[in-house]
């Protein structure tokens, strides 16, 4: 045995001895041997490796040929496998299943079954996440890292709730401490914001020196989002009219009253020629200028490209009986999903599909195009939204990000490296390295060929805690049963 294992096998027994009020017991060490380490930090796979994991945290990593396993350690042999680290849904909303029991019982089985280890709550009721959180801090319950935003913020009406509307400065200030005080990670603005109240918002959130994040609403600009310290945008929202050679007069459109005998498709056709509008005066040089401000500002971008893909093909095709994954999605929710769908087929004209499809594919250009000019991008999902099924939606983002230009490496690193730098914790996890928290996915299939091989799963480590196919296939089965009655 090295001496660097023995030292880190040390650490792990004194910190066993003296933490032991805080676990009653201390699992054997978790060896993982003869497997391809693909550690998310950008350096090639690295094949025949045994990783050592005891009391949640990497002890050693090194070459299986020249590695000492400790006698009590669990071994996996996973020649032919590849580990890649513990992934992150950075824009999910957890609550937004059908509390008390759904954040349970429908989310977080499947975002384990998936490999997920971690997820950025971006809105959601704090009398469900506060305890829910608690309970897998304290090992009560197996779940993902939570970090959380708590009720959004936004105009009036708000869009949707739990919302904290915002009108002026002292509603601000007195919101987003009152926020801070209840534990919150971040602030979550929206879309129907005024300038004045967005911008009062900002100022609270950097006294009370916590980050804000979410859409550009729609009277501010993503430039000035960016310039008001905004960390992150989500849907890119606001960046392709920012991308416009005539932004200011698409933003002056769309705020333009309709005819008094308006109706609802009317108003469909006149956001179609909005749509149209935006797309025809798309300007590359205004879209490098607004890149290079994210990059200056680093404001981070989530682009929910699944989100986008599904809002872009609405239709018959999405309905239960053609997708397979709608099993594991309780009744209630996907009757919600369907009736959603439908209302909005009633209004959909075969032309507008062009332009949806024109749209998604001129997004997914801009995000290429912020991977290769520096722009930090983290993959995120928005489930469950209509049809962005938890777990199995991250997996169908980081295809969409790879053909959006992202490499298979930049990719993974959106889901594992990246997040863990925007929340701070790039110390403690986000890659395979000793000393960082041993949140890992063993998968079947190399993710660095093709990225659909992240799916392949074969077992997760969580929180110390070993899931293998047989346990996440019991997740998987809890949750069909789970959707099958409610």
């Amino acid at each position: 045995m090295t001496s660097a294992i023995k030292f880190f096998i040390f650490l792990w027994i004194v910190s066993a001895i003296f933490c032991g009020c805080s676990r009653r017991q201390t699992n054997s060490p978790l060896a993982i041997v003869h497997v391809t380490v693909i550690d998310a930090t950008g350096a090639p796979a690295q094949s025949d490796m045994t990783v050592l994991i005891a009391d949640h945290l990497i002890i050693a990593i090194g070459p299986s040929r020249s590695t000492s396993v400790p006698r009590d350690a669990q071994v996996v042999d996973a020649r032919g496998k590849f580990l890649i680290p513990g992934l992150v849904d950075s824009h999910l909303h957890l609550t937004g299943a059908g509390e008390p029991s759904g954040s349970r019982d429908f989310f977080i089985p499947l975002l384990l079954a998936n490999g997920i280890t971690t997820v950025r709550d971006m809105g959601g009721y704090l009398e469900s996440l506060v305890p829910l959180r608690r309970d897998i801090q304290q090992g009560k319950r197996v779940g993902p890292q939570i970090f959380f935003a708590g009720p959004y913020l936004d105009g009036s009406p708000p869009s949707f709730q739990p919302s904290l509307v915002v009108s002026n400065a002292v509603e601000a200030a007195e919101d987003v401490h009152t926020l801070v005080e209840q534990g919150v990670d971040f602030i979550k603005v929206q879309s129907i914001l005024s300038r004045d109240a967005y911008f009062a918002i900002a100022q609270a959130a950097r006294r009370e020196h916590i980050t804000f994040v979410g859409h550009v609403p729609d009277r501010v600009t993503a430039a000035e989002a960016s310039d008001a310290g905004q960390k992150s945008i989500e849907h890119l929202t606001g960046v392709l009219r920012a991308c416009s050679s005539d932004e200011p007069r698409l933003m002056r459109e769309q705020f333009l009253a309709g005819p008094k005998n308006a109706t609802a498709q009317t108003s469909h056709d006149r956001e179609m020629a909005w749509e149209r509008e935006l797309l025809q005066t798309y300007s590359e040089k205004q879209a490098a200028a607004l890149l290079a401000k994210f990059v200056d500002n680093e404001t981070w971008q989530t682009p929910t490209l699944i989100l986008l893909h599904n809002d872009a093909y609405p239709g018959p095709e999405t309905d239960s009986s053609s997708d397979p994954l709608l099993r594991f999605v309780p009744r209630t929710i996907a009757e919600k999903w369907k009736q959603v769908r439908m209302a909005q087929d009633k209004l959909v004209a075969p032309a507008d599909f062009d332009v949806r499809e024109k749209l998604l594919a001129q997004s997914m250009h801009v995000v290429g195009q912020m991977q290769a000019g520096g722009v930090r991008i983290l993959a995120g999902t928005d489930s469950a939204a209509p049809y962005v099924i938890p777990g199995f939606a991250l997996h169908q983002e980081l295809v969409l990000l790879v053909q959006a230009g992202l490499s298979p490496m930049q990719a993974l690193q959106a889901a594992t490296k990246n997040p863990a730098e925007f929340l701070g914790k790039s110390k403690t996890q986000g890659t395979i390295e000793v000393g960082k928290t041993g949140d890992l996915v063993l998968l079947d299939g190399n993710p660095l060929e093709d990225v659909g091989n992240a799916d392949k799963i074969d077992m997760v480590v969580v929180r110390g805690k070993v899931l293998g196919r047989s346990a996440l296939d019991e997740l998987l089965k809890g949750a069909a049963k789970f959707a099958g009655t409610n």
